[in-house]
């Protein structure tokens, strides 16, 4: 890490310490050349392996960009959004592994959407799942109306016979 005063490459780390969510390390260094002190943030990297085989770095503004496309016209405010983001993240994060296909980044994204805005997850369920009949979206819209339901009802005894 070079200093960002000086540009000096050699740096001791004075205190570490986890972050208030523990998903990062911030380390306070003293420059070794200036004398100066600055802070680092280290988080542990997650990348997304695409189709083409190339690798980037997980990016939530992505995520968020791809996502608030489908929220066009909805009740769906930019922090609502944020915290998608986030639940995405921690949900691949979650799996252990630091290289993760983009398709589990879509399969990801599809619970949260669900959960925020069923008219939003339809329209990004369609582009992502390939949607290429009206079928396909009523099977899923059936599928919406069969996990809000409370489930069948007990059968009732309308008649009293003494």
């Amino acid at each position: 890490m070079n200093c960002p005063f000086c540009r000096e490459a050699d740096s001791r780390v004075v205190d570490s310490r986890a972050t208030d969510d523990g998903t990062a390390i911030r380390r306070r260094r003293q420059c070794s050349a200036c004398g100066r002190r600055f802070t680092t943030m280290e988080s542990p990297s997650l990348m997304i392996v695409k189709r083409s085989g190339a690798s980037e770095a997980f990016s939530r503004s992505k995520v968020i960009s791809g996502v608030r496309k489908a929220c066009q016209g909805r009740p769906v405010s930019d922090d609502d959004l944020a915290v998608l983001a986030q639940r995405v993240e921690d949900g691949i994060r979650q799996g252990g592994s630091a290289e993760v296909p983009s398709g589990e980044v879509g399969l990801a994204i599809l619970g949260p959407l669900r959960d925020l805005d069923e008219v939003a997850y339809l329209r990004f369920a369609s582009v992502y799942r390939d949607f290429s009949s009206l079928a396909d979206f009523e099977k899923e819209i059936g599928t919406l109306r069969n996990e809000r339901s409370p489930g069948p009802r007990p059968a009732t005894n309308d008649s009293h016979d003494n």
